[in-house]
């Protein structure tokens, strides 16, 4: 029998965190705390694009990285169930913080496994009178510096895969 290591990877940990953070404690015990997880990675949906600054010392805006939508042929089989959907990944009832470190590792995990194309589930977030907050934010997440090595191009999905409330996601061909 052969002993497993007792470091976990970085996907491990992630998810272990996700799913220590929602576990209540037994009757008459006291939680654990469990430490945030890729706090310097995430994104802040507060602060407004920073600006830099040219040798006059004026300011300009930065520049951010857009994917590419996917290209109709691709979308119109995705659709159709003529090409694979060889992952998914659902966000429901998620805060952003756990939203976007599952996303990240799942994303991560399906690229190293050369998985081309994915679907996420978002939700359309209308049951509490707002547009949903992960249907607007996993679509910016997708083109920000993380995500960039991982996602080639993304799009929403078709009615029978979710709709606005999800996403057609191509991952970038692994390099070998």
């Amino acid at each position: 029998m052969t002993r497993r290591p007792d470091k976990l990877s970085e996907d491990d940990r992630v998810l272990w965190n996700l799913v220590a953070r929602t576990a209540k404690p037994l009757k008459g015990r006291t939680a654990v705390d469990v430490p945030e997880i890729a706090a310097e990675a995430k994104p802040s949906q507060s602060q407004p694009a920073l600006a830099a600054t040219n040798a006059a010392g004026t300011a300009k805006p930065k520049a951010q990285h857009v994917t590419h939508r996917l290209d109709e042929p691709t979308l119109d089989k995705l659709s159709k169930g003529r090409l694979p959907i060889e992952g998914r990944v659902d966000l429901h009832g998620m805060t952003q913080d756990e939203a976007y470190s599952l996303l990240f590792s799942f994303l991560h995990r399906a690229h190293a496994g050369g998985i081309r194309y994915v679907l996420v589930i978002t939700g359309k977030g209308s049951s509490s009178g707002g547009d949903g907050v992960l249907r607007r934010a996993v679509p910016a997440w997708l083109s920000t510096p993380a995500f960039r090595p991982l996602v080639s191009s993304h799009d929403h999905a078709a009615r029978n895969h979710g709709g606005s409330g999800a996403l057609y996601i191509r991952l970038r061909r692994v390099r070998s």
